[in-house]
Order: C-alpha cells, then structure tokens, then sequence
C-alpha cells in the first residue's frame, strides 16, 4: 500500500485498502475554527449530538485573533460558550494558525488522521500525517461520531531529482510544481514527495509545499517523515513515534522524475495560483504593499530570511509592508531573537499570530488599483482585497518591498522605486473603471441549463469570503457568484429549477458550506462539471445537493439556456433542446443514500 492507504487502513476495519473504496475512518484529531465552527455549534444543538471524545476535539480561532470583526467576535463567542458547556479545549486568539498549533502541540505527527474546516488541513502531510478540510457538516459528524466517510484516493508519486539551487526557496519549488501540474492535473490525487533533496527539507519548508496542495487540486501531498521529523514529532508528543512509508510494491496512478536544478525563482500573476511564470516576466512590477504570512509562510525559517532582508533597510516610501507570523511560539522566538526589532526599523507593520489576510480576518487585505505581492496561498480576485496580488516567497517580498518593484534579494537596487503623482492618479482611474463588477430529492430532474465554460471557478468566486458570517440559508442566495466576472448579476436572473453546467475543478479552494448553500438557496437544481474540488464534493454530497460528474459533454451541443433532463441513477444528460444524449456518473451508493435521506442527518 501507499503511505495514504496505510493510515487510512490503520484508521478503518480493513487491513487493506484500494482507491475507490469507501469507508469510515477514526479520526485522531477534530478540530473546528471560528470560521466554520459557529456552524457546527448550530448541528450540534439542531441534531441533538453529543461529543464523541472530548480529548480528541478542538476549536481553533486563527481567521481573526485580532477580533477586529463584529461578526467575528461574535461567532468565536458562540463557539467558546459551547466548549466551555462541553469541556472542549480551545485555542484562543493567543495561538495562531490552528493547523500549524496542532502540530505544535504534538497532537498531529506521523500517521496520525485529522479533519478541520480550514482547507488547508492537508499541511499535516508535511509531517506525513493524513489531514482534509471538510465543511461544517462533516466535522460536526467528526465531533459525534469520531469518524467520517473517506473515499481512498488513488496516489501519485513525485521523485524530485538533481541538486537544488542555491537560491530556490520551498516557496519556489511549490510555484515551479504549480507551473507544471496547474490546478487540476493532480485533482483528488494522493501525492507523495521523494528524492535527495526531499529528505533534507526542513518541517518549515515541508509545510509551505504541503500547503498549496489545495491549489495544486491534491487531496494532499505527503512527505515520508526523515530522522528530524521523527524526533521533532517525538518530542512535541512527548512519546516515541514511527513513521507511516509506502511499500516497495506499492502502486501509483503515475510517476513523475522531476529535474530540481533546473527550477528558478517563481511568482504567481494575479488572479491564479497556478499561473506561474519565471519572475523575471514580473521583474520590476512596481507595488503598493506587501504581506509575508499566511499557513504557507510564516514560519520561523521565513521570519529569519525576511530579517536578513530588511536589516539595516528600509521599506521603499509609498510601500506597506505588513507582517504576520503563523504561530504565537513563532512571534515570541522573534522576539527573543531581535527579529522584531529589526521589522519594525525597517518600517513594517507586525501583527499577532494568525491566518491574517488570506482570510479576510486581519491585516493584509488591500484596495481598488492595489498591487501586493504576498506570500500567501492563494491570490483569486478579490481573495486579499480589491487589488491585485502576486504570489511569491518570503524573501521575494521583503526584497521587493524595500525596492518598490517586484525583485529577487540579490538584485535589490541602490534607491528604490516611487511612484509619480501622475502614475497614482491613472491607478486610481483605472481602478476605478474596474469595479468588480433547493433541490427536491427526485432521481431525474429538468432544468434550463447556465452553460459556464470555465475552469477552476474557486470558492471565492462563487461565494465571497466577505459573507462568511453568513449562517442562514435564506441570506446566502443573493450573494452566489457575485464574484465571478460576468455573472455577478446571477442571483437575480437565476430561476428556480435551473441547472449550473460548468467544465474542470468546480469549488475549488476553500472549505466553506455556504458555496453549497447558496445555490440550494436560490432553488439551483443541481451542478454538473467535469471536476470538483474535493472538499467541495464532499458539501454538495453531505448536503443532499445534487451534483454530477461527466467526462465529455460535446455529445450535447449544448448552448446557454437549453433545457436539459438528468437522471442521478444513470448518469444520462440529455440535452431536450436538441435531443442529444451523454452519459456522465451515475451517484454513488453513498451519494443515493444521502440524497434520499435529504443530508448526512
């Protein structure tokens, strides 16, 4: 078996497991955040549940440990008030990033199963733990039950060979993998790292490539734990751990040789994390901000190369450079190491441990006509603000922030970068030109069909993070796609019994339920695309909405606005319109059973 089929069959009935099947899975660690975790709240109080296993069951508020939000606060309470009645342990705004506190805290290490509602919970395979995010539906189960249901993924195996230059940070070698693998040819795959300059990466450099497996479209990438994150995880745990390996005959989907040395310094242009180009392409891009933070980077490896940076420089006038480490352990050894001071000499703005702008929760967002460069995961329209963001490494950002322009931190210039008043007044204008602008449980349904044909249409875009305080259902509607370009009017031309017809990786992104919702909100059918993202499947699916997956459509020649008939037992879509039929999948057994059941309740 693969590493990912080991810990899912240590953690089921089964001695052995093959992707496809479907099973249930202990799960080790159940953790919710104060985004998502009001919600669960409200499952356990409307379903009448109690905790399965109190010791095995967090909160983690780290979207907004500055609870510099109404909304915010008032959910984090919600959510404090139910552990305190249920005896759960929370990690408060003191702590930080909820995943990377867990590994911390030697809850999480080799081998070990753990689900949250941050999308980002496959970071646990830098330690080659399995983690998912799940939407509020599942964790709540997770909570109750102390297991879920886990389709096995199929694995894929990536041997990174040759030497890695001098200068290519972990940051680089995830944007070089994006380039190549985009954001949906690993889609639900299991992918395991290997090579030489694999095992010498360090737990901080593991967990920034871990990380954007979520935009890389994997279930999770998995690092096989070396002799350093044996001992580390030991120590954390306070016992003696064994790592989880693939065996020798284990079987993978494919195999990818990989050449490292002949990887450069990358940055993602905005609006696609997986729009990569060699950053020479952005070179002297001049910005308005920075952000260095995020799950991805802002550990103490990236706090101490952004130290190196800026000492004894300045942050280039008409620049903001804003500063967040992932954990509260992180920001102290800042301290004590004089790194602090060295930030704030430098000009920058440092805030306490958290996710900060990557979820709209803290610092880091920026306006109409802002161009930022960050370090964070993701930079979708509208995902950090109503500008613009690069993506690149910790020392890419520093550099660029005391140059004024995009830059590496061996081609910092003598004076930096300054805007003209006249080149602010045409960002301004331009900015300003640019505003951005229930399904009943039947077998076979017929719908008039919204044909949208793009890929990777993320969460964001269906759902805006700005909305996520949202927990009612007959709210969510009026705000479904108002951040994909050119239907944010969808909400008002959507009739009820339409159909959503879409192309690769539908959902990507985050672990919200309200994306699920929204269209459930608004009487939307059922969605229909080649692809889901995978978190994304599993909501729909929990939640009785109906959505299908097709290998092909061309069979239908279908046009904006044709009706269409889709049968859930049978996969068959025919296009009444024109009369053309295609098969896509039928519903699972477990989809059915949900389904008819009306939800996972």
């Amino acid at each position: 078996m693969t590493i990912i089929e080991k810990i899912i069959a240590n953690h089921s009935k089964f001695k052995t497991v093959k992707p496809g099947d479907i099973i249930d899975i202990e799960i080790d660690v159940r953790a919710a955040r104060d985004f998502g975790g009001p919600n669960v709240v409200k499952h356990f109080k409307e379903n009448n549940l109690t905790i399965h296993d109190v010791s095995k069951t967090f909160f983690t508020f780290d979207t907004n440990p500055t609870g510099s939000d109404q909304k915010y606060a008032v959910n984090q309470h919600i959510c404090r008030t139910f552990a305190r009645n249920k005896g759960i342990k929370v990690f408060d705004i003191n702590n930080g990033i909820g995943t990377h506190t867990l590994i911390e805290e030697g809850l999480v290490y080799p081998g070990t199963t753990v689900v949250t509602t941050d999308s980002h919970a496959n970071i646990m395979g830098a330690v080659g733990a399995f983690g998912q995010g799940m939407g509020d539906k599942d964790i709540a189960v997770a909570f109750n039950k102390g297991s879920v249901w886990f389709k096995v993924p199929q694995s894929v195996k990536i041997n990174l060979v040759g030497k890695r230059p001098a200068n290519i940070s972990a940051k680089d070698i995830v944007l070089n993998l994006l380039n190549k693998f985009g954001a949906n040819s690993l889609l639900q795959y299991s992918v395991e790292m290997y090579g030489e300059e694999v095992e010498k990466l360090t737990l901080d450099e593991r967990i920034t490539i871990a990380s954007m497996g979520t935009e890389m479209g994997t279930i999770i990438i998995l690092f096989p734990p070396n002799k350093e994150i044996l001992e580390y995880s030991s120590a954390r745990a306070g016992k003696k751990i064994e790592g989880i390996y693939a065996d020798k005959d284990a079987h993978y989907e494919e195999v990818y040789d990989i050449d490292i040395s002949k990887f450069v310094n990358m940055v993602s242009l905005p609006g696609k994390p997986h729009g990569t180009v060699n950053i020479v392409e952005a070179h002297k891009t001049k910005i308005d901000s920075g952000f260095i933070g995020s799950c991805t980077n802002g550990r103490m490896e990236d706090m101490r190369v952004v130290a190196q940076v800026l000492k004894g420089r300045k942050v280039a006038p008409g620049v903001v450079l804003k500063i967040v480490p992932s954990t509260d352990a992180i920001w102290q050894k800042c301290l004590d190491e004089g790194i602090i001071k060295i930030f704030k000499q430098a000009g920058a703005l440092v805030s306490n441990a958290g996710c900060a702008g990557c979820a709209a929760g803290q610092v880091g967002q920026n306006g109409p006509g802002e161009i930022t460069i960050s370090t964070g995961n993701r930079n979708f329209p509208g995902k950090q603000g109503k500008g613009s963001v690069y993506l690149a490494s910790p020392a890419t950002v520093a550099a660029s922030a005391v140059s004024g322009y995009i830059t590496t931190m061996d081609a910092i210039p003598d004076e930096p970068a300054i805007f003209t008043v006249q080149e602010i007044e045409a960002k301004i204008e331009n900015a300003n030109k640019q505003n951005y602008q229930s399904a009943d449980s039947q077998a076979i349904v017929e719908g008039r069909a919204w044909y949208i044909k793009e890929d990777d249409i993320d969460t964001d875009m269906i759902f805006h993070n700005r909305y996520l305080a949202i927990t009612e259902l007959n709210e969510m509607g009026q705000y479904a796609f108002d951040n994909l370009k050119g239907y944010e009017d969808f909400a008002k031309q959507v009739k009820k019994g339409d159909i959503i017809v879409v192309q690769k990786n539908f959902g990507a992104g985050s672990s919200r339920q309200q994306a699920v919702d929204c269209f459930k909100a608004l009487g939307v059918q059922a969605i229909v695309a080649e692809s889901y993202g995978a978190i994304y499947e599993r909501n729909a699916i929990n939640a009785a909405f109906p959505i299908v997956t097709y290998k092909t459509i061309e069979g239908l020649s279908l046009e904006h606005f044709d009706k269409i008939k889709i049968n859930f037992e049978t996969g068959e879509i025919t296009n009444l319109s024109k009369n053309k039929t295609v098969m896509a999948e039928p519903f699972s057994d477990v989809q059915i059973e949900i389904f008819q059941n009306g939800g996972l309740f």
